[in-house]
Order: structure tokens, then C-alpha cells, then sequence
């Protein structure tokens, strides 16, 4: 009681109460950027501890600094990059693939059974690259549906929050708790700890999420045509049969080849032979080459279908380097400009490989459809080419006056040659801190080692996925609560709510303590919450005599709360473009998500449910 006295008289304690308080204001603020104001947070603290905290007990610059090799932090590096990983190679393409083809069949169980695959996989891994693997496949479902991907798009980023709650590695603010936890007690959350309560939580949000929100999406219809300008233009492309590709030893259905739906098949070449249709009778063998008409949406697909259709194309293109593991592939357009040295030439004389490293998957003229081999295609002035292959080719191609390159027109594509190994790296990563086999630290910086050894990522891909806003963040908020419990202050936060509702009971104190954090991550930071109120929460539980764990578990909730605002969380900032949503859009429709699940959680507390309820009963 005498220290915490001394606490409320020192003028450090509510020097450093300010400074906290001035904190959260500049991360609210969009003025400065969150990297300067984390980067002065960390800078401030330790010119003030250095000039006015002379004990032996206060925390100099290692101890400010910490954050930065905390193994919470390193454990939500590793994962942005084991979940990079997975996008890069189109990972989760082949389940997403199939629930589109069920769509037109039965499409309110499509829904369905995609949100459930969503739900599960955000479970396991970070959740913004499922948000925006997810983003375009909703919004294609809308436009079948002729809605509005507002529609979608929000509760896509809600479904993931939600998921985040029931596992510790389901969201980076959840090792964070755990982590605060470990220090302050000795003891850190299990892997299924959240599990129990946090579906109960699910499945209120999920609830509101299909029968209520509805009702308050906005409808705001998506007018952008296609971002690449190309939704109907047919390329005439050649696939060029090999022993292994799959179309080797197919026939045809009523005329149409089952692999090449929506695609044309205008002739096909067997040696010196010229088939064309109808192809009833006809079954496809290794070194014919197929000559088809198909847009580049269709082409695009089929390239993300099978690693062996990418390796088909590579083989076809000629002998030379394949891209390297985890080299960055991308599809884009270019017009033969007037005057151009390739008008006159054939394609197979020009050689795309060999001058710019891009392979010439297509070709479209508009004044007639072509039926020729690729290679034998003269060009002309005006012709449309469809090129495939590195990142780094189509860049070099920016400096090439015989086409003129539409960078509008250019697309990533997942490097689907490497997704069987990343989803067996993904698995051995959630088994092995599922299992407790090792920390989640070891198995999480483990497959982000793994990721890159297999060359599902390359080392630049890796260190784009580690997010340098969120790492200063953290760092940033983990000084912030070292300051804390260094000035008392923290001590006397968790004295004042203690002694104003634990008369109420533990069942007020907790609810009261949720709403609080609730209310903070909408507008600061989830992580940021999750760092600086797990120490005050163990702390008021100590003081009231109860299991901290209940605590911890009570700020990782409420930290994962974060439905309100498009800042409280990045999966939110991610659909908000897409949706075309406004801030006041998710308050509409967020902002009563998140009081019932303060009042769900409120209620697991008062009805004695007892993973949540059982350490204070």
C-alpha cells in the first residue's frame, strides 16, 4: 500500500501516465506516420529513464529495448512470412478453386462452406494474406451474383478476426498476451487455452455476421471494369504437350476437352499434320501442340490450376533458365508500337526468351482471328501480347521501344510449382506447436527458414513480409509497458479498477476490465492494447486475489474486438478499398458486433461457464 503511496506522489509515474497518453493520441492521429511516431516513442523513453531514473532497479536501454528480441515478436515475424509463403504459392488456390466451381450448382452452401474454409485457415496462420487471397474470390462470387462485393467483403475480414481468437497462434496479439504473461507470472497460455471460450464468441459473431449484419452492409457497387482492361479479348496461346501434362491422353466431350473449359480449341498441330475441329474422335497425345482461343482471365486460371501446365509453358518456350525458386511470376500486356522491329518478323524469330526473359503466352489482333501455329505468327503494328514470366523481365521490358508495356495491365501470379511443399511446411508448423513438440517460436521461425530453403519464397520476398510498421509497434508498445511497471504506474491503473469494481464482484471487474481494452483497440492498436494492459491485468488480479489466467484470457479477448473502426485491425484496412466501406460503415456494422461480444463474454462469466468462468468462481 506505502509503494503504491509513494507512486501516486511521484511525478515520474504521471510523467510517464502523460506520455503514454499523448502516445495513444499520435497513433490515432494519421498525421505523422506510425513508424516515426513508434520510432520517437522508443527514443523519448530512453532519454527520459536515463535522466530521471537513477535506481538500481530502473530499466535502462537494454531493458527499453527488449521488445525488439522478444520472442513474441520474433515467433509474428516468422508467421507473416510462413503465411507470405503460402500466398506466394497460391497454396490455398486448389480448395478456393473448387468452391468456386460448386457456385453455380448450389451457392448458398458455396458461401458457406468458403467462409467455413476461411475460418479454419485463420485459425493457423496469420490472417491478412488469407484476407487478400480471399478479397478476389468474393469478389467474383458477387459478380456472378450481380451485387456488390460491400456485400462480402467486410464479414470476410470479421470471420478472420474471430478465428484469430480460439488458437494462440490464430492472431499475433494473442503471443503477445501470452508472452506478458510469461514474464509477470512464469506461466504462458497453451496453444487451445482461447479455444473454448473464443468459439463460444465465434459462434455469437457468426450469428450476427449471417442473420443481422446484412442488414447494415452498405451497398456500394463495384463500377471499376477489369483491371486489366482484357475480360473479353480472345489471345490465340499454344500449349505444347508433353509425356507428363495432363492433357496427354484425353479425349473429348461432345467436342470440348474437360480441362480447357471456356477455352477454344481452334486446331491442333501433330507434326506435319493440321488437325481442326470437330475433334469427336480424337485423343490428344505428348508432342502435339494445341492451339486455342481464350481470354486471359481463362489463360490465367489455367496457369494457376497445375504446376504442370507452368511447367509445359516454360518447356515450350525453349531451352533457358527457369525463374528462380521463389522468383516473383507476373503476367502482363504489351502493344507492338508502330515503327517496331519485331512488325514483319515471326514470333518464334524474335525470340522472347532469349531478349527479355518473357515467355509470349498469347497473341490478339483485332482485325481477324489467327489459326496458326504461335511461333509462325508475322506480327503487326497494334497486336496485343500476352507475356509471362519474372517480375524483374517485366520490368527490363519498360525500356524496350519495339512494345510498349501497359504496367496497368500487370498481374502477379502464384508460383503454384512449390504449394504442395508450403502446405506441408504450413501443417508442420501448427502441428508442432499444436503438439508442444517445440516452443511456437522454434517451429514458427523454423518455417519461415524452411519456406525460403524449399524456394517457396526468396530472400527479398521474405523481408517485404515482415512488416516494419508492425515490428516498430510492438517494440514501441513493449517500452511503453516497461515504462509502466517501472514508474508504478501500471501498479496503480490496476489499484483503481480493482478497488472501484471488485466490490461489484469478479464477474464486474473482468467485464469492466474487457470493455476498457475493447474500447482502446478500435482506435489504437490491437497489439499495442494486448502489450500495455496484460501487465495491469495480472496485476489487478493479483491484488484481488484471483488466477491471472483469467485475465490474460480477458485482454486477448477484448483486444480481438476490434470490429468498430477499419484501424482497429489490418484485415480491415485491407477490404476497405475493395468494399468501397467508409469509416462510418464499420461503426454501423461493427460497432454492435463488438458490444455483443462484450456482452457474450460478460455472460460466459456470469453463468458459470467454466473455461472462462471456473478461476473465479
Amino acid at each position: 500500500m506505502e509503494d503504491q503511496l509513494a507512486a501516486v506522489m511521484d511525478w515520474r509515474m504521471w510523467a510517464v501516465l502523460a506520455g503514454v497518453c499523448v502516445a495513444i493520441v499520435f497513433y490515432c492521429w494519421d498525421r505523422f506516420e506510425l513508424e516515426l511516431v513508434s520510432a520517437a516513442i522508443i527514443c523519448i523513453a530512453l532519454i527520459f529513464f536515463y535522466f530521471s531514473f537513477q535506481g538500481a532497479d530502473d530499466p535502462g536501454p537494454a531493458e527499453l529495448l527488449a521488445g525488439f528480441s522478444n520472442p513474441a515478436l520474433i515467433t509474428i515475424m516468422a508467421l507473416l512470412v510462413v503465411g507470405q509463403g503460402i500466398f506466394h504459392t497460391g497454396a490455398l488456390e486448389g480448395p478456393t478453386r473448387t468452391l468456386l466451381a460448386m457456385f453455380d450448382v448450389r451457392p448458398k452452401l458455396t458461401i458457406i462452406s468458403l467462409f467455413a474454409l476461411v475460418f479454419i485457415v485463420s485459425a493457423f496462420i496469420n490472417n491478412t494474406p488469407v484476407v487478400v487471397m480471399f478479397i478476389p474470390i468474393l469478389a467474383a462470387i458477387a459478380a456472378r451474383m450481380k451485387g456488390a462485393p460491400s456485400a462480402f467483403l467486410m464479414p470476410l475480414s470479421f470471420v478472420c478476426i474471430l478465428a484469430g481468437m480460439t488458437t494462440l497462434i490464430g492472431s499475433s496479439t494473442n503471443l503477445l498476451v501470452s508472452d506478458a504473461l510469461r514474464e509477470a507470472t512464469g506461466g504462458g497460455l497453451a496453444f487451445f487455452d482461447p479455444l473454448w471460450p473464443g468459439l463460444i464468441l465465434a459462434v455469437v459473431g457468426l450469428a450476427y455476421i449471417l442473420f443481422v449484419m446484412p442488414h447494415l452492409l452498405p451497398h456500394h457497387e463495384d463500377e471499376e471494369a477489369d483491371a486489366s482492361g482484357s475480360a473479353g479479348k480472345q489471345y490465340i496461346a499454344q500449349i505444347e504437350l508433353h509425356p507428363e501434362h495432363p492433357l496427354a491422353g484425353q479425349r473429348p466431350v461432345a467436342g470440348l476437352f474437360p480441362d480447357l473449359q471456356d477455352i477454344t480449341v481452334r486446331m491442333i498441330q501433330r507434326g506435319s499434320d493440321t488437325i481442326l475441329p470437330p475433334f469427336d474422335d480424337l485423343e490428344l497425345q505428348a508432342g502435339d501442340e494445341v492451339i486455342v482461343a481464350a481470354t486471359r482471365k481463362r489463360l490465367t486460371e489455367l496457369l494457376s490450376s497445375r504446376p504442370e501446365f507452368v511447367r509445359g509453358v516454360l518447356r515450350s518456350a525453349g531451352p533457358k533458365d527457369s525463374p528462380t525458386r521463389g522468383e516473383r511470376l507476373a503476367l502482363t500486356e504489351a502493344v507492338v508500337s508502330p515503327g517496331s522491329r519485331l512488325v514483319g518478323r515471326t514470333v518464334r524469330q524474335i525470340g522472347f526468351r532469349h531478349s527479355a526473359g518473357a515467355i509470349l503466352l498469347g497473341v490478339q489482333r483485332r482485325s481477324r482471328m489467327l489459326r496458326a501455329r504461335l511461333g509462325e505468327v508475322r506480327l503487326e503494328a497494334g497486336d496485343v501480347l500476352l507475356l509471362f514470366g519474372s517480375a524483374d523481365a517485366m520490368t527490363r521490358l519498360r525500356a524496350d521501344r519495339d512494345v510498349l508495356l501497359m504496367e496497368w495491365a500487370t498481374s502477379d501470379l502464384p508460383d503454384i510449382r512449390k504449394a504442395s511443399l508450403a502446405r506441408f511446411i504450413l501443417l508442420g508448423v501448427v502441428a508442432a506447436a499444436a503438439t508442444g513438440l517445440v516452443p511456437i517460436v522454434v517451429s514458427a521461425v523454423a518455417g519461415a527458414v524452411s519456406m525460403i530453403a524449399a524456394g517457396c519464397l526468396n530472400i527479398r520476398q521474405a523481408a517485404r513480409a515482415v512488416d516494419l510498421k508492425l515490428f516498430l509497434l510492438i517494440g514501441s508498445a513493449f517500452a511503453l509497458g516497461t515504462a509502466l511497471q517501472a514508474s508504478g504506474g501500471a501498479g496503480v491503473i490496476a489499484q483503481t479498477v480493482v478497488q472501484t469494481f471488485e466490490p461489484f464482484g469478479p464477474v464486474a471487474l473482468l467485464s469492466a476490465l474487457f470493455l476498457v481494452v475493447m474500447v482502446l483497440t478500435n482506435v489504437l492498436s490491437n497489439n499495442a492494447t494486448a502489450i500495455l494492459f496484460t501487465p495491469i491485468a495480472v496485476t489487478a488480479a493479483m491484488q484481488a486475489g484471483l488466477d491471472p489466467h483469467i485475465f490474460a484470457l480477458t485482454v486477448l479477448f477484448a483486444a480481438n474486438t476490434c470490429f468498430a473502426t477499419p484501424i482497429g485491425y489490418q484485415t480491415n484496412l485491407l477490404v476497405m478499398g475493395p468494399g468501397k466501406y467508409r469509416f462510418a460503415d464499420f461503426l454501423r456494422a461493427g460497432g454492435p458486433l463488438s458490444v455483443l461480444i462484450w456482452l457474450a463474454f460478460t455472460a460466459c462469466l456470469a453463468f458459470g461457464f467454466a473455461p472462462v468462468s471456473g478461476a473465479i468462481g
